[in-house]
């Protein structure tokens, strides 16, 4: 994709009649999306999105403050079972989902300074090492939380999650409109959709505000940026905390979109998948990280959908389990695109100049 036909790509976006169009589209998708594909299809839309917030809060971390954060999943983790316990027959709680998402939000924020406070003096791979073993001590902590006292239910995970509740409306149900039905995918997606509006909105904000601006600061040069005058360990308490605040919500929603939650979903995979996007999309770019998430979410299930019946087609069974060949042609993809396209997919100019005189 080359400069001029991106720059040309968001010009026409960003026109009143892009906008228009955009909107139309995103608003009537459920409808001919789900009526075309299915079900199945509308859920792996749904779970774009959700990967699209996770990589927005990511990005904060890793695309603005240039942390590297191998265990953002924790923080997943940390909304996702907020929200189950609170909304769940296993304490026989079941508060309103519109209670549960600040406190979800406020529990990660929690535990993204908790995380960033002991990482202030570290930097590249020393900093990853510390964050992947936060992210698997949270994995290891919900899983063994069921004795003495039975808390998280351990390994067989939490069901029973009550659904998000719209005026009224439980969106793990369907709606009729006259001759128009929406089932529990179509209806997250409005839901989901609305909240990556808010965080592209958010995300925008703090990159064009002072915060954000320290916050490159700190990336290019923390030496420099603090004998600037800049606060450099506040402003790396808040990337930690502002960026886990969009992980807890995102495993919130994750719980009552599922209904069950269990530590097999947030596995150190899930933590790296979350940071390929943000990565391969173009790191500090809201477009390409938008991009990447779309990318590494729905790819997986088109080749799931081309390698089996190939398999089939041409030796009558399974040769190589799908999962390992799906995951080989993603990491080849992925080793490539690193050669040739360093900067991401879609990077911001900035970090594509910084590249280029590098």
């Amino acid at each position: 994709m080359s400069a001029d036909f991106k720059d040309r790509l968001v010009r026409q976006a960003a026109s009143p009649a892009g906008r228009i169009l955009l909107v139309v589209l995103l608003l009537t998708l459920p409808f001919w999306f789900g009526a075309t594909l299915g079900p199945y299809w509308m859920r792996i839309v749904d779970f774009c999105l959700l990967y699209a917030l996770l990589a927005l809060g990511l990005n904060i971390v890793v695309g603005y403050a240039g942390l590297l954060d191998l265990g953002y999943i924790a923080f997943y983790a940390v909304g996702a079972y907020v929200f189950a316990l609170l909304a769940s027959p296993h304490f026989d709680l079941h508060w309103s989902a519109w209670m549960i998402l600040p406190l979800a939000a406020v529990a990660a924020a929690f535990a993204g300074a908790l995380l960033g406070a002991p990482t202030l003096r570290l930097r590249g791979d020393y900093l990853a090492i510390v964050t992947l073993g936060f992210g698997e001590i949270v994995r290891l902590f919900m899983n063994n939380l069921d004795r003495p006292v039975n808390i998280t239910n351990g390994p067989q995970g939490i069901s029973g999650i009550d659904p998000v509740s719209v005026g009224g409306v439980s969106l793990g149900g369907s709606l009729h409109l006259g001759p128009v039905s929406l089932g529990s995918a179509q209806l997250y997606f409005y839901l989901l959709l609305a909240l990556v509006v808010v965080a592209v909105v958010i995300c925008r904000r703090l990159e064009r505000s002072r915060i954000g601006r320290a916050w490159v600061a700190i990336r290019e040069d923390e030496i420099a940026a603090h004998a600037m005058g800049i606060n450099t360990r506040n402003m790396k308490l808040l990337a930690f905390a502002m960026g886990a605040t969009f992980g807890g919500v995102g495993g919130a929603l994750f719980a009552s979109f599922q209904g069950f939650v269990s530590p097999e979903s947030f596995t150190l995979m899930e933590s790296i998948m979350v940071l390929c996007m943000v990565v391969l999309g173009g790191m500090g770019h809201i477009p390409g990280v938008l991009l990447g998430a779309c990318l590494l979410t729905l790819t997986p299930e088109l080749l799931r959908e081309v390698i089996n019946p190939l398999q089939r087609e041409l030796f009558g069974h399974m040769v190589v389990d799908p999962e390992n060949l799906r995951m080989l042609l993603f990491g080849s993809a992925m080793v490539l695109v690193m050669l040739y396209r360093p900067a991401g997919l879609w990077p911001s100019r900035r970090r594509q100049r910084e590249l280029e005189h590098d």
